[in-house]
């Protein structure tokens, strides 16, 4: 066996080590978001007139399991970050090592003010929406299932979505991106974030536009953000050769 394949080997060993100690981490914060699932249900549900329906014993475990992912999903978001500078530590300057350290904090900040913009901007738009559509000619009732599944279809994405500046200065510092192959993408960008935008939302046109804008400016601020740190990394090479 070769020096490469070697290194290969210790790399893959390394990736399988972060990548178990995140999904250790996931299992205890879901478990922990269990415990206290029902306070955290009855918070969510706190505006309807009254008790939502369902279906089946099943459904009562399945909604308490969607409810206590999310909350698992955001606690491990730190742990994650952590874990893939952990992984890319050794390819960087102790510099790089310290700035880049200072976006697990700002990952996380994201993701809550993504996932808060979905539930407490866009989900009660687009749900009165949809209940004026139905008033006059619909019975409506909520399955519990069905009710959390639309919450959570509208607020998770953009958790990860308003993650996108940090990610992008993060490849950037790495080496991977810049400001030029982003501005390259913009068309390319821009037609995917729609495409997203109208996936992730109701068939209407108001609810597409409170989703593609902020999308569309995101990315705008994440090409800014990425020249920024390009000009700071190339002014720093001189100094560090």
């Amino acid at each position: 066996m070769d020096k490469k394949e070697t290194h290969l080997i210790g790399h893959l060993e390394e990736l399988r080590k972060r990548i178990i100690l995140t999904l250790a981490a996931f299992v205890v914060f879901l478990i922990a978001a269990f415990l206290f699932v029902q306070d955290i249900y009855d918070w969510l549900s706190r505006d309807l007139d009254g008790k939502l329906a369902v279906l089946g014993p099943s459904e009562i475990l399945w909604v308490y399991m969607m409810i206590a992912g999310v909350c698992a999903i955001a606690a491990s978001i730190p742990v994650a970050a952590f874990q893939v500078w952990r992984f890319v530590a050794p390819a960087l300057t102790e510099t790089e090592r310290k700035v880049t350290l200072l976006y697990i904090p700002g990952l996380f900040a994201l993701f809550l003010t993504g996932i808060s913009f979905g539930y407490f901007v866009l989900y009660p738009i687009v749900l009165g929406f949809l209940m004026k559509l139905s008033s006059g000619h619909f019975e409506t009732m909520f399955t519990a299932d069905n009710y959390f599944r639309f919450m959570v279809n509208l607020s998770l994405p953009f958790g990860f979505l308003f993650e996108m500046p940090l990610v992008v200065m993060f490849l950037t510092r790495l080496g991977i991106l810049n400001p030029l192959r982003l501005a390259k993408a913009r068309k390319l960008s821009y037609f995917l974030l729609i495409v997203v935008s109208i996936l992730i939302t109701p068939p209407d046109f108001v609810s597409d536009f409170l989703v593609m804008v902020p999308l569309l400016v995101l990315f705008e601020v994440s090409v800014a953000l990425s020249a920024f740190v390009y000009k700071k990394k190339l002014a720093s090479e001189p100094l560090m050769s």
